[in-house]
């Protein structure tokens, strides 16, 4: 789904088999926020189409601008004209000129769109908006939402690595998740750096070591500075975030990445009402390194 896989366990009191809900579910969420599927919401007003945004779309597009509003737009929803620019998006890729990504900035901008009632209002025709950073945290959030409906009280929802749990497994243990080592071309599968213990959170880890290409021998992450138009440059190597929501930790770990390790160690510092913990993955010389929050789970190895 989405472009990626998923896993859902959970223990019901009865034989409970939501497959088929899931699945409306998957494809409820990806008409509205796909921009890999032509008819929906988010591609239609991408395309200057009439179109009503509908409640999902009016939760992440709230969210998206909420971090984008405390990020100074380090997380910016409206990044997709860039993200196509620099071979990521749903358009072929640019040839990637100082002009080219100059023109971009001008539509590049969170302030640029806003709603007006269930109308999406943009100040620049040219604006379009990518929820890629978001949309998958969203989906693991109404995923859990659908379980706890049918009164499920333990599970576990994973989306292309973004992670909701709440309760215990089968035989009464915690769920337990690994954070992968970042390494771009593992030989034997991917390694761990260490494993911890959920709770009742939601995880998500942002990194610029898979989705990336080699061009003249340069390296191009998808992980973009809205603030420079180019590939983040910095020396962090993945973000793992652990919020209440997958939706806030899967936008956090993004903008981490965009702000490098001295910029979101200051951010944290600054804003501990967000409830965030996390775990960094940074290079320092060439020797991989971590710092991790105060309040980040325990770990296990």
């Amino acid at each position: 789904a989405q472009g990626t896989t998923y896993n859902i366990t959970y223990i019901a009191g009865a034989f409970a088999n939501y497959r088929v809900a899931i699945d409306s579910i998957f494809s409820t969420i990806d008409q509205s926020l796909s921009t890999y599927q032509p008819g929906s919401i988010i591609s239609q007003i991408n395309r200057n189409e009439t179109a009503e945004a509908d409640a999902h779309f009016i939760a992440v597009f709230n969210k998206a601008k909420a971090v984008a509003e405390i990020t100074n737009g380090l997380f910016d929803p409206t990044v997709a004209p860039l993200v196509n620019a620099w071979g990521f998006g749903f358009k072929k890729k640019d040839k990637v000129t100082p002009s080219l990504i100059d023109s971009l900035r001008k539509i590049i901008g969170y302030k640029h769109v806003w709603l007006e009632g269930n109308k999406l209002v943009k100040r620049y025709p040219g604006v379009m908006l990518d929820f890629n950073a978001i949309a998958p945290g969203y989906t693991v959030d109404v995923l859990a939402a659908f379980l706890e409906s049918k009164g499920i009280k333990h599970y576990l929802v994973e989306l292309g690595g973004e992670v909701r749990s709440k309760g215990k497994r089968l035989d009464g243990t915690a769920w337990t998740l690994g954070i992968e080592q970042p390494e771009e071309n593992p030989s034997e599968g991917a390694r761990l750096n260490n494993t911890i213990q959920l709770g009742d959170n939601a995880l998500a880890t942002s990194g610029n070591y898979k989705n990336f290409y080699l061009e003249e021998g340069k390296k191009y992450s998808h992980i973009l500075d809205p603030s420079t138009g180019y590939p983040a440059k910095n020396n962090l190597l993945s973000a793992t975030v652990i919020a209440p929501d997958c939706i806030t930790a899967d936008a956090y770990a993004t903008a981490f990445m965009v702000m490098g390790l001295e910029k979101a160690q200051q951010f944290m510092a600054a804003h501990p009402t967000l409830q965030l913990s996390v775990f960094f993955i940074y290079d320092k010389q060439g020797n991989t390194k971590t710092w991790i929050s105060q309040n980040f789970p325990a770990l296990l190895n």
